[in-house]
């Protein structure tokens, strides 16, 4: 392309800031015009800017030997210390393996099931029967994970357990503690979390599918199609979008696995599938106080969360061209 030099050359810089000039005042006065709307962004901003953003200068303690007493600026810096400390212990391996057990577990499992129940609850047409559903289903999203855990103790207790007792009905042996197997754990955790949460993450899909247009229905119907055919070429392409940005941000969270419903379902019996990276920091730096130690974990678990997230995410958008940026 040949280089504009001369007249024509300033010309068209004048155009160009002409033109980027207008966009500006264009954005600005939209802004203005919209200015209600942006002052309802203020207190999300600063909420973040608060609690999310501020807190973020203690990262600095997976560097340093912390000790409450010097504070931050005063405890002395020993590097990359925490870190070798954490990829020598014995059970590294086998803390990291659980936790992508269960994760991946959970992404696998638990992200078509809402999917599926989404697709299920917009196909039927009985409306009272459409709500029951619905309501039946979000239940249990609003049970406290301490509660939960409760249920599932008392109804897997060897002695008193409901599937005990109906495994001895049926002529097995109904003394099984499952909540103290370890090769029960995984199971146990995931499926107890999408029966809680099947009907929460379906609203979504939902919402998606209410602005699916009737007519194509009706044409594919006129057409002959049944209502796998219309399920496959209709609704699912609607909520695809939906669907991969979903998935991008749960791959984004593979390493973390909330400790407090793990924390509750362990015992000395199951924790060498029930011990995940999360359950460890809480142990190491609340109980043990070993701040720098538990900040370098949190540290390299987040680091490669947000690999995973970008990763995921290029990916994504040369596949489908959904993505998060």
């Amino acid at each position: 392309m040949p280089i504009m030099t001369g007249q024509g050359g300033k010309e068209m810089r004048k155009t160009e800031t002409a033109v980027n000039g207008g966009k500006k005042n264009q954005t600005w006065k939209l802004m203005k015009r919209n200015y209600c709307l942006y002052l309802f962004l203020v207190p999300a901003v600063v909420f973040i800017a608060i609690f999310c953003y501020a807190p973020m200068y203690g990262v600095l303690m997976a560097f340093q030997d912390y000790s409450p007493g010097k504070g931050i600026m005063g405890s002395p810096w020993v590097g990359m210390k925490w870190f070798r400390t954490f990829f020598d212990l014995p059970r590294f391996w086998q803390i990291v393996k659980n936790t992508l057990v269960v994760s991946l577990y959970s992404l696998v499992v638990g992200f078509p099931i809402p999917i599926v129940l989404a697709l299920m609850i917009n196909s039927v047409k009985s409306t009272r029967f459409k709500k029951i559903t619905q309501t039946v289903t979000y239940m249990p999203h609003f049970i406290s994970t301490v509660i939960l855990v409760g249920m599932m103790s008392v109804f897997l207790s060897p002695r008193s357990g409901f599937l005990n007792h109906l495994i001895t009905m049926l002529g097995g042996p109904g003394d099984m503690y499952y909540m103290g197997n370890a090769s029960a754990f995984p199971h146990l955790y995931v499926w107890s979390g999408i029966w809680q949460n099947m009907g929460w993450s379906s609203i979504i899909y939902l919402a998606a599918l209410a602005g699916v247009d009737q007519e194509l229905h009706e044409a594919a119907m006129v057409d002959g199609a049944g209502k796998l055919k219309r399920i496959i070429h209709i609704d699912l392409p609607a909520i695809l979008p939906t669907m991969v940005i979903l998935l991008i941000m749960n791959a984004g969270n593979i390493m973390s696995v909330g400790y407090e419903k793990v924390y509750l379902m362990q015992n000395d019996l199951n924790l060498t599938t029930a011990e995940v990276i999360s359950t460890y920091v809480y142990k190491i730096g609340l109980k043990q106080q070993q701040y720098s130690y538990s900040a370098a974990i949190g540290l390299f678990n987040n680091l490669i969360n947000f690999i995973l997230l970008v990763v995921v995410n290029k990916i994504s958008k040369k596949v489908s061209g959904s993505s998060l940026w």
